[in-house]
């Protein structure tokens, strides 16, 4: 086929789907005027991808320095540059993201052969439900920021109520745009839907870092608050003072429970929109997309779930008790030895089990996936620069504690978790990543579960009687058993593993997520390196944290789903 009918679209045919190749005649080969003497036309795609890769990342990064240099400016000259100025530019920043997104969904998303590819490793179901779950609450967090700021209207700038407003409006068109979109592989207008997915990346990097550094000085500002609670009961010297205190604390309540997870769907929508980014003007051939999907099934596992399980009560009732009595004006020793030795007790057996699970890994016959997958690619960023937020922590804990008194009991603990959380970090990336490089097998007795199936949807049909439904648990019990036994101990065990690790990372994404910041609240290395040097180092590394858990769990459940 001749370059010249390659670069003809065919536009009375129709936009074929991932699940078969695609015509070459209908592919819009990418254009750039720095190489439009370029011989082949192959090589000009090439290059012309390169440059508009090379563009929207300049843009970006200009977006970036930009709002970087405003909130720096906000945080340490508050008289030139104020919050509301931040705000404003921001706020323009999603105006102009909201216009490129409805112009995408309306209209490059709808041009002929617009979508000829979708990429099945982007946009897994779990971090497109992240992205609706952490958007809701950011809705609400803003819906809860609208009605403090209406109620305190006579001493608070209007800013404080458009700024939000147009953030719902943001918030709920990028989680349409992702929920639909995340697995495109555009054919079509690609430097414009380049810069405009780096544009919004830049809006949601910058509207993270501002979030972290309105923490910081929320956590600031309550923690001075205690100081002069403790010197000064009852002493009101609030200058902007509410009308109605009961909807005032619920709207302050509200807000605080739900800070957190606005960083964190700044920080998901990122990581989905890089993918994005990659795959514009990407072209997958048919033999590199998977003909059987994986399911997710609760089969062949048993002690995963179990100690899973008694971790994450375990930890819940811990993390209540921790936050009953850290909330106090004098926290209890007692309650951050509690914290420090649950710790202590579960990281050593999450590590000894992803260290398990490596080597069977390296036992195995399995072969390694070398195709290009920029899903993949992120996800082992993600879980190596997420990963630096609580090693980087550990290690200036590690440097405070050492060089003050390590042989009190508290220090001591706190210096064992400190290390322990490195270990623990390393050995789950390295039992992730590695089985993330793991091709897919197909699981044995596939006949038989199909056939399964289709007897429990003909079954569903009929009407269902006591005695049958008794018959039919039976039956599902003895299924359950017999496909744990006809397991392999390798599979069995990375199942087991896998799973084990999932709820062990869910309840240690829940408790920092809500509250439970020790290592800020203990003042062993808050007095070693200084009240503000230690907020800096905690409100960058904290989020990271949080985030790594749970970008943790979406891998280790993909590692589970192939084994």
């Amino acid at each position: 086929m001749s370059d010249k009918k390659d670069s003809r679209p065919c536009h009375h045919c129709k936009s074929k789907s991932a699940s078969a190749p695609a015509d070459t005649s209908k592919i819009h080969y990418e254009q750039f005027w720095l190489y439009r003497h370029c011989p082949s036309l192959q090589q000009r795609d090439r290059q012309a991808q390169k440059a508009g890769q090379l563009f929207s990342g300049l843009l970006a990064m200009n977006v970036v320095f930009l709002g970087s240099a405003f909130i720096s400016s906000m945080i340490f000259n508050k008289v030139a540059i104020t919050l509301a100025d931040v705000w404003i530019l921001l706020s323009i920043l999603k105006v102009l993201c909201l216009f490129w997104i409805i112009y995408y969904l309306l209209g490059t998303s709808r041009q002929p052969h617009a979508v000829l590819y979708r990429d099945s490793h982007a946009g897994a179901i779990w971090i497109r439900g992240s992205v609706l779950l952490f958007g809701s609450c950011s809705i609400l967090l803003n819906v809860f920021q609208i009605g403090y700021s209406t109620i305190l209207v006579h001493c608070k700038s209007r800013v404080e109520i458009v700024f939000p407003s147009i953030g719902i409006l943001f918030i709920c068109t990028q989680a349409y745009f992702l929920w639909h979109h995340s697995k495109d592989c555009i054919q079509v207008q690609h430097n414009f839907t380049r810069c405009g997915l780096m544009l919004t990346i830049a809006t949601n990097l910058l509207l993270w870092l501002l979030a972290v550094t309105n923490d910081t000085l929320h956590i600031e500002i309550e923690s001075q608050l205690r100081e002069v609670e403790r010197r000064f009961a009852g002493n009101d010297t609030t200058l902007c003072t509410c009308p109605n205190m009961t909807i005032c604390k619920v709207f302050q309540k509200g807000y605080i429970l739900l800070y957190p997870f606005n960083t964190e769907y700044c920080l998901v929508c990122c990581s989905v929109l890089y993918v994005m980014w990659k795959n514009v003007g990407r072209r997958i051939s048919h033999h590199h997309i998977p003909h059987t999907k994986p399911k997710f099934k609760l089969q062949g596992v048993v002690f995963g779930p179990l100690l899973g399980t008694s971790a994450v009560i375990i930890g819940a009732c811990v993390f209540m008790m921790y936050q009953i009595q850290a909330t106090s004006l004098v926290p209890s020793r007692q309650v951050f030895v509690i914290y420090y030795s649950y710790y202590i007790v579960l990281l050593p057996v999450m590590s000894v089990g992803a260290v398990i699970g490596t080597i069977i890994h390296a036992l195995e016959k399995k072969e390694l996936d070398t195709l290009k997958n920029p899903t993949r690619s992120l996800d082992v960023v993600l879980l190596m620069g997420a990963a630096l937020g609580q090693i980087g922590m550990s290690y200036f804990s590690i440097v405070a504690l050492v060089a003050t008194d390590p042989r009190d009991l508290l220090n001591s603990l706190a210096l064992s978790y400190s290390v322990l959380i490195i270990f623990q970090n390393i050995t789950q990336n390295v039992f992730v990543i590695d089985g993330l490089h793991r091709r897919r097998i197909t699981p044995a007795g596939k006949e038989e579960d199909t056939k399964e199936e289709q007897n429990g949807e003909a079954y569903s049909q009929r009407r269902v009687s006591v005695l049958e439904l008794g018959q039919e648990i039976r039956k599902a019990s003895l299924s359950y058993i017999h496909t744990y036994s006809n397991l392999s101990w390798k599979r069995r065990v990375l199942r087991e593993i896998s799973f084990f690790l999932v709820l062990c990372n869910i309840i240690l994404w829940v408790m920092p997520t809500f509250g439970a910041h020790p290592i800020f609240e203990n003042g062993m290395e808050r007095s070693f390196y200084g009240y503000s040097t230690w907020f800096v180092i905690v409100n960058f590394g904290l989020p990271l944290g949080v985030f790594y858990r749970m970008h943790s769990v979406g891998g280790l459940l993909e590692v589970y789903v192939t084994a």
